[in-house]
């Protein structure tokens, strides 16, 4: 891992370290998945509000699985795109059962065959859930990745992969809660607040905003 890398790591440990929670809240695999696929286009607090009841209502993959589309849409509606998020949900759920004996699976080929499932929610399965090594590009990610001049694409696959090549594996699972802390509390899209910045001697954009 270049030198350059390891010290911008190494800030952001010292910044956040270890032990930061995953943002949605979750008690099983299948949660933290229909949470993940409701957090689409839509803010990780907003999901939550949304299955602070939703999974009182829905217990399990089962009750999922069985769910009235209509129903299920109504009660999803505020998280947006609810149609299409309700119907890979209630896909979803029936598939586990069917597929994979009611558990989530592990392994990103089987995962990313289950409906409204790509590889950022397949990944975030597997690094929150199963602690595999993943690296998962949201929107945080994939900016604070080119603004730290890790990756130069605007496509979250090919920067997955350049990141993977760029940073130790030892690392996946951390820089995506470390991008993510980042991109929210400091980096942020339209407003970055680069006075404030502990990273901005590494930054490709600082000349920019």
């Amino acid at each position: 891992m270049k030198k350059r890398t390891l010290e911008i790591l190494n800030k952001m440990d010292e910044m956040y370290g270890r032990d930061i929670p995953c943002y949605l809240n979750h008690d099983a695999a299948w949660q933290l998945l229909f949470s993940t696929i409701m957090s689409a286009q839509c803010t990780d607090k907003r999901v939550n509000e949304v299955t602070a009841t939703l999974y009182k209502k829905y217990p399990s993959v089962r009750a999922f699985a069985d769910a009235d589309l209509s129903e299920l849409e109504k009660d999803i509606h505020s998280v947006g795109f609810y149609h299409n998020k309700a119907k890979n949900i209630i896909a979803c759920a029936r598939k586990i059962l069917s597929d994979f004996g009611g558990e989530v699976p592990s392994d990103i080929d089987a995962l990313t065959t289950l409906p409204g499932v790509g590889r950022k929610t397949a990944n975030v399965i597997r690094g929150n859930i199963y602690n595999e090594p993943s690296v998962v590009v949201d929107t945080h990610v994939l900016r604070i990745s080119n603004r730290l001049g890790f990756v130069n694409t605007k496509d979250p696959v090919k920067a997955e992969f350049d990141l993977m090549k760029e940073i130790d594996k030892d690392y996946w699972i951390l820089i995506n809660k470390w991008f993510i802390a980042f991109g929210r509390t400091i980096c942020e899209a339209r407003s970055p607040q680069c006075q404030n910045c502990f990273l901005k001697e590494y930054c490709k954009e600082k000349k920019k905003v």
